[in-house]
């Protein structure tokens, strides 16, 4: 059972809520996370690098030197990877690397993510997110009333659009809604704050 206090906006616990390790798959399932992880940033690279090969490479077509009685190894072409400025041999060539994982397995990812999380301390629920208007200043002074130090991934609902204009300068904080929320992020942030409708929608 894991223990989860849900806090306002001035800091003050208002409410605690009584978790079962089981809603989030029961452990903590660290290879599929590392299965997710590579999948995310695999899906991340642009996959553009790209090389000539002696084929591709623009250059005379003559024959460097004769092919006998020069004592010099036979060459055909400058564009051999022999020479400089030549093609290059098994280069890089732009390609997808992209792929998925299945559903479930994703699910049961962000599952495991979210309980690490949990067991290590690391999530902060608050009872309510809103700014009369957007404003930096207030949501860094909401972070560090709740203790959040470094890096922080908010989830907040999205059709709040003060939230998304207050976080959006501030460094290593990134706000976005339960249903984007992914293994990857939940890892890569150290905290996570979230709004108690929102946490309802986790699962």
């Amino acid at each position: 059972m894991i223990e989860l206090a849900v806090y306002d906006s001035k800091g003050k616990e208002v409410e605690k809520l009584e978790l079962e390790e089981a809603r989030f798959g029961g452990e903590v399932h660290k290879a599929l996370l590392k299965e997710a992880v590579l999948m995310y940033e695999a899906n991340k690279r642009v996959g553009t690098a790209s090389t000539k090969t002696k084929g591709e490479v623009v250059g005379t077509g003559k024959k460097p030197w004769a092919q006998k009685h020069t004592g010099r190894a036979r060459a055909g072409t400058l564009q051999s990877p022999l020479f400089r400025g030549g093609g290059v041999v098994f280069g890089p060539k732009p390609r997808d690397y992209s792929y998925q994982i299945p559903r479930k397995a994703k699910k049961r990812a962000l599952h495991s993510a979210l309980l690490g999380k949990l067991m290590d301390r690391e999530v902060k629920v608050i009872d309510k997110l809103e700014f009369d208007k957007p404003s930096t200043k207030k949501m860094v002074g909401l972070l560090k009333t709740l203790g959040i130090e470094g890096s922080c991934l908010v989830v907040a609902d999205d059709n709040d659009h003060t939230i998304w204009r207050s976080a959006r300068n501030i460094p290593r904080l990134k706000v976005m809604k339960a249903s984007q929320l992914n293994a990857y992020d939940v890892l890569k942030y150290n905290k996570l704050l979230i709004t108690r409708s929102e946490f309802g929608n986790i699962g």
